[in-house]
């Protein structure tokens, strides 16, 4: 794999040295061009300067209504990940179901359990809320990180989200794109990938739509067994991609981003551009195995895409089971 990838990058050097040395210099970011991008990329007081939702925004009932239209075929598709319940490299804070009573003891009436989970990380399906990523003591919209008290969060938090996200959901098979069955860790998805598979689906991303992104990391988990500190994703350079096509939230079967980052003193840029300067909510550690099958089967990339978190006041974000409908 690592011979094909640099033959491709001496061939389209030979062919096109100035476009390819061009192409290179502009994936080559610092911190200050990720600090110039909060600046160019903001939605800071585009809906007001209290305003909680973000990119949320841009689904308005007219976009509802015509997402709903897509539902032709009935069928639906979970993208969450079953519980992690075993520690593993992703997973250093298992999901914890312990029984209260069950159907052993004879003279019970009611059977019952208790569900535990730090869900934040690599491992569980769930939705990164406003207030999640703090940058020189704000949060998105200039609102002070002091929101954020001991217990909970005042404003920002995922429980502005209660009543749900209905919107066009789109899937950017990287992989399909790329001819391989998975993205290796480390492996950078570029704005030009965007293009390519906007022209391959035949699809094109519009305002309020919700953007997720397929690497094949759970296919990789199962040959490779688990990982950490390293996943397939997002090119910093892509959020102003995402920006220029006004999506409302962004989701992944990772974390959405490259992870090195590539760029010094900057770790996690995709999540500090979308939550913190363009209000964008994401999704992490989908399930996105079933959803790349039955797109390549329907042969369709666009579908009615639904969820809400669990409705809890001052939330960071929440647990949550996101659901596609063809």
């Amino acid at each position: 794999m690592k011979f094909r990838y640099l033959f491709t990058s001496l061939l389209l050097f030979q062919l096109f040295p100035n476009s390819y040395l061009q192409a290179q210099s502009e994936n080559q970011l610092t911190q200050n061009d990720i600090l110039a991008m909060l600046e160019e990329l903001s939605n800071w007081g585009r809906w007001g300067t209290d305003d909680q939702l973000g990119a949320i925004n841009l689904i308005t009932p007219q976009k509802r209504k015509e997402a709903a239209k897509l539902v032709q075929l009935g069928i639906s598709v979970s993208l969450a990940r079953d519980v992690e319940t075993e520690l593993a490299a992703d997973n250093p804070n298992p999901f914890q179901h312990k029984m209260l009573s069950d159907g052993q003891n004879l003279h019970a009436q009611w059977c019952s359990d208790n569900f535990s989970v730090s869900y934040h990380g690599f491992a569980h399906s769930h939705i990164d809320s406003l207030c999640h990523y703090v940058h020189e003591q704000t949060l998105y919209n200039g609102i002070s990180a002091k929101v954020v008290t001991p217990e909970g969060a005042t404003k920002l938090d995922v429980n502005n989200l209660k009543n749900g996200v209905f919107s066009r959901g789109i899937l950017l098979d990287v992989p399909a794109l790329k001819g391989v069955d998975y993205l290796d860790p480390g492996t950078a998805i570029y704005p030009s990938d965007l293009d390519a598979w906007e022209e391959k689906a035949g699809v094109k991303i519009a305002s309020g739509d919700v953007v997720l992104i397929y690497t094949g990391r759970w296919a990789r988990r199962e040959v490779a067994g688990p990982w950490n500190g390293t996943q397939a994703g997002l090119h910093a350079t892509s959020a102003r991609w995402l920006r220029e096509r006004d999506i409302s939230v962004l989701g992944s079967d990772g974390g959405s981003e490259v992870s090195p980052s590539g760029i010094p003193g900057v770790n996690s840029p995709i999540h500090l551009l979308m939550l913190h300067s363009m209000g964008v909510h994401m999704l992490d550690n989908l399930d996105l195995e079933e959803l790349s099958q039955k797109a390549k089967e329907f042969k369709r990339w666009d579908f009615l895409i639904t969820f809400a978190p669990l409705a809890v006041e001052g939330g960071t974000g929440s647990p949550l089971n996101p659901m596609a409908i063809f």
